[in-house]
């Protein structure tokens, strides 16, 4: 049976490739963007398939308005793709207020709302699947973009807790966990606070990470979208791209390290 999606930031990067993805299989879509004219060339290929929508997920409510048109369009609601976001880039002491809270209120108040909409429509319905895009950045951190990765380690939180708290209403949870990838993310998408020259080494030394000069290509992670949402038990968590699994491993094993040395503090602090 063909599926009904969900999905925000459909105007370019992977809600735009997943959203051809779905479409082109005989799905339907209810595609967000900021802009709404960007997906008329969607609406003219694929017709009334395809629901565009104007939608900022800052809007709580129309976040739920949203959600609510796209399952009185197409009947239910299979799959919610909670892609909208952007990459601010800063140190953090050069990150001002206002930086943070625009990067919170996108990567993660847009995406508990458009969730929190979702969720009595597929608890009605007993099944649907949620889909956060996190990122590698939401399990490990690096300098230069700590608003984000403070924003995706949220988003995963609520999210894991989310998985265990809809299991038995049929509703399966997946954060997809890209690594660099050739999007605009880091280009005209993104934002950066205003640079103190005291981190010019730091910035430097951050610029020649391996996984940002080998990045992904969008349009390969079709078939990898269409596979996570078609499995029987989807992943909790799933990386996509090369380098995520070794950036994951050595900070996991790292991590472990350091507890299993401390662990003598840690069972003093216990007490009896």
């Amino acid at each position: 049976m063909s599926k009904v999606w969900f999905i925000t930031g459909a105007s370019k990067g992977f809600g735009r490739e997943w959203a051809e993805a779905a479409l082109e299989r005989g799905d339907s879509v209810a595609a967000t963007a900021r802009k709404v004219e960007t997906l008329d060339a969607l609406v003219e290929k694929y017709g009334d398939r395809i629901l565009p929508l104007q939608l900022d997920v800052t809007d709580r409510a129309a976040d739920i308005d949203a959600v609510k048109k796209a399952a009185e369009n197409f009947g239910h609601l299979d799959v919610v793709v909670n892609n909208a976001g952007y990459g601010h880039f800063g140190m953090i002491e050069e990150l001002t207020e206002d930086e943070v809270r625009a990067q919170l209120e996108t990567n993660l108040f847009g995406a508990l709302w458009v969730t929190q909409a979702a969720l009595p429509i597929m608890r009605e319905q007993g099944s649907g699947h949620i889909i956060q895009v996190s990122s590698i950045g939401g399990i490990s951190a690096f300098p230069t973009v700590g608003a984000y990765h403070a924003s995706k380690w949220a988003l995963e939180g609520f999210s894991q807790s989310l998985s265990q708290e809809v299991k038995g209403f049929g509703i399966d949870v997946t954060l997809i966990e890209p690594g660099g990838f050739s999007t605009d993310w880091s280009g005209p998408s993104a934002s950066r606070s205003e640079e103190l020259e005291a981190y010019a080494a730091v910035r430097e030394e951050a610029a020649k990470r391996p996984s940002a000069n080998d990045p992904g290509d969008p349009t390969a992670t079709r078939g990898a979208i269409l596979k996570v949402v078609d499995a029987e038990q989807p992943p909790l968590r799933i990386f996509f791209g090369r380098a995520p699994l070794e950036i994951a491993t050595k900070d996991y094993e790292s991590r472990l390290a350091t507890w299993n040395e401390w662990q003598p503090v840690s069972l003093e602090a216990h007490g009896k």
